[in-house]
């Protein structure tokens, strides 16, 4: 069930890249089209992996709308080029980090930074995998399989 919903992420993710980067192109002057298509790719994965470790983790639906919320709230606040003045340190560790760095680059730049690429796929199969086990752990079964023993054993 969760494999379907890891395809239907990615299918998404993938249409939505496809949509905001025809917008994009269309309203300002992009320098790389491929990469900026990736990066906004990656993003959409990257928080639809993180939507679906939530989604296994948290019992209540509130909850993972509020940390989703809020997580990309100060991800993209902290990594917005025109307000952080100053280079914070542990940047790199927020989830975007990678597909901004390409987006930026790939819209003005002739520069492609594909190892940030890279780590924005990476995170986004990390999450997904993460999220497979979270959903294996909560869902197996707690129950005893009765063997051939006890079905032959004689009762009492």
């Amino acid at each position: 069930m969760l494999l379907a919903k890891v395809t239907a992420v990615t299918l998404i993710a993938t249409l939505i890249a496809v949509y905001s980067t025809a917008v994009l192109r269309s309203s300002l002057p992009v320098n790389q089209l491929m990469p900026l298509a990736l990066a906004v790719l990656g993003a959409g994965l990257v928080y639809g992996g993180i939507g679906l470790l939530l989604g296994s983790l948290v019992r209540g639906e509130l909850e993972g709308f509020f940390l989703i919320i809020m997580l990309s709230l100060v991800d993209t606040g902290l990594q917005n080029p025109v307000l952080n003045v100053a280079d914070l340190a542990g940047l790199s560790a927020l989830p975007l980090y990678g597909a901004c760095q390409v987006a930026l680059a790939a819209a003005f730049t002739s520069f492609t930074s594909w190892p940030y690429g890279l780590l924005s796929f990476a995170r986004a199969a990390s999450t997904s995998a993460l999220a497979l086990l979270a959903f294996h752990a909560r869902t197996r079964s707690h129950c005893r399989i009765a063997t051939d023993a006890d079905v032959k054993a004689p009762r009492r």
